[in-house]
């Protein structure tokens, strides 16, 4: 082997050459064969179809270009290009995967070895060299073919081999893609791909100067090594938790020898410093994006995040160089709330996260925001290029990455079908929400941040049934002060006007975690320490937001609720902490509020036991159904396996939803539900049944359940559903017989 600069040297070469495509790569497998003198080089590359298609050879049957194929997984080769990792062996058939493809006459053939083609941690074709003596490959030889297979992958991205295959088989770049994520705020968004830490595409592949590279690699990694030590400097960046931990972890990439050797040793391959560090990149991640281990997993991440500064550094381009169009769908591996908030609404048409979840702080905003979101799209940002084609489904969670023009035309339809319906719900804002029989029932919306306030009038929500205050304690990087806390929740009162607002005190803990409260891990954080019991033992922490609520209320109503109550006594604890706080601030001569109700969330089954006796002691109750579900019927939300094995509409949960419903009637107490089920219209309808007059929900979804209310009538519907939860032969079918009603009844749902 004369060595990979002088393979390198030839390659570069070869490019500059005007040379048509196929005779490009026949030179390339040619160069390859000769430099690691190897009787065979061979290149595959990924199809749409997900075949891989033998493009050039050199050593094997020439007439099987373009004919010999193997499906991703099958074979050697398909096993490289699903793994993305390589393969070395010195008697390749007697590996369990071998393949013998006759047309290409490759039988006489012992050693093997083939890496894939990557690109951004993404496989989009295989390289192989083949001996017909038994030998494995030196490290040198690997990480030549490694680096020419990043040539090659610029030139398939580069769209240099469209054309060579047959027609109407697309290369794998710019196939259409369709992933199957998780769906965290409903709507239908089209537009264009804008990744929110665009990656830098690298296109000056090959050094003059081997020292010079060196050189500037390493002051690269100098000035990323200072700016990681100036942040972990900066005043915000506390002394300890999970913010500084990651910012520890980034030092010590940065000074990971192992990852610095890889860098120099690609550039003294023939390489520039930003195509080597693209190389280590994406190496890196083809081999780790297989572990299922999460602290792995989330390490590839750090690397990532590192790499990408490191070649911004090296090509110095600032990461946010690409503005958002009219019609963006942001893609990211994970966002902050803040951050999505740098972008103009009015630009963002969908959120694609390859992480994210329900609770996450960008989620949580987007939903305010009414932008559509689908989470756990693994792979969204590696397949996606700025300015692709994509369609975010907020509903049933898919994503369409370049879809074809059938399937686009298909959601523009139903786009424009969503948004007039949402025209008729909004032609139904200033209506009473009164049912056909005359019953009131009060729509209130879920808030929780400054964003959502304008959707109280938008809306036309009567008020502001749950605040989640935790919200505001969640998207800060410390703990809130007592004075902003104050100033939220006036800002909350004066965008209210007369319609009540029902406070709940801090709800964190379980998967709502704070980086500045130190809590220890978990074996099941939902039934573990959070909610109120947390905050009755931190009763600094509680005074402190009960004090701000009750400045900012002055004069007016002041309603608040505490969540995860699972006895009357946290109950009596919880309001002896309001009498002492009201106590304090009268002896200082603060205005109070005019009125003070007081209430708790049922959202424990042991509540239900003690139902008499908390309504005897509350001003209202409110019903948390997301989590009373999670524990009724010991499901958990977020496991898909058993999530869709239960139904919040079966007759045993109603039940228990109804007994609530009477014992505030017995008291006289007011009950609310604030859950999911509130904004689904069957479900609101069979909460209505059960004797319900007031839920509140997400402000999207008041539009659709009020134009299920409006054509509801409540006598017929109690008649009906009571009948059902009390027939012996009642336990299952409670949905099918609501939808069957509805239907019979001309009832939206």
């Amino acid at each position: 082997m004369s060595g990979p600069r002088v393979l390198m040297r030839r390659i570069r070469e070869l490019m500059a050459e005007p040379l048509d495509p196929q005779a490009r790569l026949d030179q390339i497998v040619r160069q390859i064969a000769q430099n690691m003198v190897a009787e065979v080089c061979s290149l595959y590359v990924l199809r749409a179809d997900a075949v891989l298609e033998l493009y050039a050879t050199e050593g094997l049957n020439p007439g099987s270009v373009h004919l010999a194929q193997l499906k991703l997984g099958e074979g050697l080769v398909g096993t490289i290009a699903a793994t993305a990792r390589p393969l070395n062996l010195s008697e390749a058939q007697k590996h369990p995967a071998f393949t013998y493809l006759p047309e290409t006459g490759e039988e006489i053939y012992n050693s093997f070895l083939g890496v894939p083609i990557l690109r951004a941690g993404r496989t989009l074709g295989v390289l192989v060299v083949q001996n017909k003596s038994a030998r494995l490959y030196r490290d040198e030889e690997s990480e030549a073919l490694e680096t020419v297979a990043m040539v090659v992958a610029e030139m398939i991205a580069a769209g240099s081999l469209e054309g060579l295959s047959r027609p109407g088989v697309a290369l794998d770049l710019s196939r259409p893609v369709s992933f199957d994520g998780e769906a965290l705020s409903d709507g239908i968004g089209i537009g264009h791909v804008i990744l929110h830490e665009p990656r830098v595409v690298v296109t000056n592949l090959f050094n003059e100067d081997v020292e010079a590279e060196v050189d500037r690699l390493g002051k690269a990694l100098g000035i990323l090594r200072v700016s990681i030590e100036d942040m972990l400097a900066r005043r915000d960046v506390a002394a300890e938790g999970e913010h500084r931990a990651v910012l520890e972890a980034y030092r010590m990439f940065a000074h990971d020898r192992g990852w610095v050797r890889r860098l120099e040793e690609a550039v003294r391959n023939g390489l520039t410093a930003e195509a080597a560090v693209e190389k280590v990149q994406s190496d890196m991640r083809a081999r780790m994006m297989h572990m299922t281990d999460p602290y792995i997993r989330e390490r590839l991440h750090d690397f990532d995040d590192l790499a990408n500064r490191l070649l911004r550094q090296l090509i110095g381009r600032d990461s946010h160089e690409d503005s958002p169009a009219g019609d963006a769908v942001i893609v990211a591996r994970s966002m902050g709330a803040a951050e999505l908030l740098d972008y103009r609404r009015d630009m963002i048409r969908g959120l694609v996260l390859e992480e994210g979840a329900a609770t996450s702080h960008v989620v949580i905003v987007a939903r305010a925001l009414g932008i559509p979101v689908v989470g756990q799209v693994k792979g969204a940002v590696s397949m996606s290029e700025n300015r692709d084609l994509i369609i975010v489904d907020g509903e049933d969670g898919g994503v369409h990455l370049r879809p074809p023009a059938e399937l686009a035309a298909l959601f523009s339809d139903k786009a424009r079908f969503r948004e007039r319906r949402q025209e008729r719900y909004r032609s139904l804002r200033d209506v009473p929400s009164r049912t056909k029989d005359g019953v009131a029932i009060d729509l209130e919306m879920n808030a929780g941040l400054l964003v959502d306030l304008p959707q109280l009038e938008e809306s036309g929500a009567a008020g502001i049934g749950l605040f989640r205050t935790e919200l505001q304690f969640m998207v800060a990087s410390t703990m809130p002060r007592a004075s902003d806390q104050e100033r939220l929740y006036a800002a909350v009162l004066d965008a209210a006007g007369e319609r009540p607002v029902t406070f709940r005190t801090l709800d964190v803990g379980g998967d709502k975690v704070l980086p500045y409260i130190s809590q220890s891990p978990e074996e099941n954080p939902a039934l573990g320490y959070r909610a109120l019991r947390l905050a009755l033992d931190r009763p600094g922490l509680m005074r402190t937001q009960l004090r701000a609520l009750l400045k900012a209320a002055a004069g007016r109503e002041l309603r608040v609720m505490f969540p995860m109550v699972t006895d009357l006594a946290e109950v009596q604890q919880a309001r002896e902490l309001i009498d002492r706080e009201l106590n304090h601030l009268t002896r200082f001569g603060h205005p109070m509020p005019h009125r003070l109700k007081v209430g708790a969330m049922i959202e424990v089954p042991s509540t239900l036991f003690q139902l008499d006796e908390l309504m005897g002691v509350l001003d209202f109750v409110s019903v948390g159904s997301n989590d009373l579900f999670q524990f009724f019927a010991a499901v958990d939300r977020g496991n898909a396996r058993v999530a869709g094995r239960f139904d919040d509409l079966s007759v045993p949960f109603l039940r228990a939803l109804r007994s609530i419903v009477e014992a505030g009637n017995r008291h006289n107490v007011p009950v609310t539900l604030c859950g999911e089920m509130a904004g689904r219209p069957l479900s609101a309808m069979a909460l209505i049944g059960l004797g319900f007059r007031s839920i509140s929900m997400a402000p999207p979804s008041i539009g659709p359940v009020k134009a299920m209310i409006v054509e509801t009538d409540v006598a017929d519907l109690e008649k009906a559903i009571c009948e059902k939860l009390d027939s012996a032969h009642g336990a299952g079918g409670m949905r099918d017989m609501l939808v069957d009603y509805a239907r019979a009844h001309s009832i939206p749902y």
